[in-house]
Parts: C-alpha cells; structure tokens; sequence
C-alpha cells in the first residue's frame, strides 16, 4: 500500500485574512474617548461663566421694581364706597332716607345696595361692615319687615334679651354658633344687624345707626307690609 494513501490529510487552517479581520472588529468595539482641545473646553467656559453673569444681571435690574411694589398686605383689597351717596340716591325708590352711619375710619363697609326684593317680596337697604378687629356686621332696612322675614334675616335665631346702644333696646338673637343679630323698630323702618362680630362692636355700629336715623326724617309704613308669617 501507498505511504501516501495512508496519512490523513491535515485540516484546512484558517484563510489568510482571518488574522486580519479578527483584529480590525476588536479595534471596532473598543470606546472612542473624545479629546476636547484646550480652545475649545477655554471657550465653553467663557460661554457658561457669560450666562451666569448675564443672568446676575437681570436678577440686578428687575429686583429694585420688585421691591419698589411689594405685595398687598394679607387684610386684602378694602374698596372705598360712599355710603352716604349711595344712599341718598336710593332713597327715591325706597320711600325713606336709608342709614349711613357716620364710623369714621374705624368700620369700613365693603358695599351698599338696594335690593328691590324681586325674591324675597321685602325691599331692603343692604350695606356690609369690616369691623376694626378685622370682622363682619352686615346691615339691612325695611319698611315691609314681617315675622318670616325677620326670622330668615337673623338665620332662625332665639331672642335672648336686649342691648341698649344709641339709647335705644335692640332686641338680641344669638344662634349660639358666632352668629348673632340685633334688632330694632323705630321711626318707620327695621334695622337688622347681622354678623359674628362681637358684641362691643355691634354696639358702636348700632349707635351710630340710631344716630343716622334721627336725623333722617321718618318713614311712613308701606302698605304692603304685613305681620302675618
């Protein structure tokens, strides 16, 4: 037998650019690290260092207007209403001259209206207090005062005795929750002050409604009131 035709023939190696290409794809997968030129990482700062100053600046320019109109304070908006003109034109529709106590700068009323009681079937003379001790008294005047009505003015509340204040009774009701109410019939009308203020306060605002209506002229009773409930 042939020498040749016995030895087996080698396994084929691997092709002659193998070597190569093994090579190049392990260069591939390797990270490329960025090289920022010293210029450039100089100019990137100046950028970031101008917008910092930039921005200083505004903060510079716009601060002073801040400062120049501070925030209201927490009391809130207090509008300026005339009660006394307000009621001066009310009083021809109303047929009597409506109050408008004179308290000075001590209760500030935040409106005045007449409401013509389209709802309700009572015309009244509404007007809204702030107290000095940041409460609330709200005043209403009639001529039609009737037990139903008077009942849903004072929120239900029982008579539990009275006050005097301008040298006349108010008639009390306290509903026993903050909420109380005086009352008072004289020359013609019903003047109802309603609120959770306190008592003190009631009574100087009383007084000076006593006051307002005595030097207005009285008012006659409309006919359309009624004591039925």
């Amino acid at each position: 037998m042939n020498e040749l035709q016995d030895t087996p023939p080698e396994a084929p190696g691997p092709p002659a650019g193998g070597a190569r290409h093994d090579t190049n794809s392990a260069a591939v997968e390797q990270p490329v690290k960025p090289v920022i030129r010293a210029a450039a990482a100089k100019r990137a700062n100046a950028s970031v260092i101008g917008m910092i100053i930039a921005l200083v600046l505004s903060i510079g320019a716009f601060l002073p207007v801040v400062l120049m109109n501070p925030s209201p304070k927490s009391d809130g908006y207090r509008p300026d209403i005339n009660v006394s003109a307000i009621a001066q034109n009310a009083a021809g529709v109303a047929g009597f001259t409506p109050v408008a106590p004179e308290t000075g700068d001590t209760f500030r009323s935040n409106y005045a209206r007449w409401e013509s009681g389209s709802g309700s079937g009572v015309a009244t003379w509404e007007v809204g207090y702030l107290t000095p001790k940041e409460s609330f008294i709200g005043l209403v005047q009639t001529r039609q005062a009737n037990p139903t009505w008077l009942l849903q003015q004072t929120k239900n509340a029982p008579v539990t005795g009275t006050r005097n204040a301008g040298g006349r009774d108010w008639e009390l009701r306290d509903t026993g929750k903050g909420e109380k109410s005086m009352v008072l019939d004289y020359r013609g009308t019903t003047v109802i002050l309603t609120g959770p203020a306190q008592l003190e306060e009631f009574s100087v605002l009383a007084a000076a409604v006593v006051k307002s209506l005595e030097s207005n002229p009285p008012a006659t009773v409309s006919p359309s009131a009624t004591t039925a409930p």
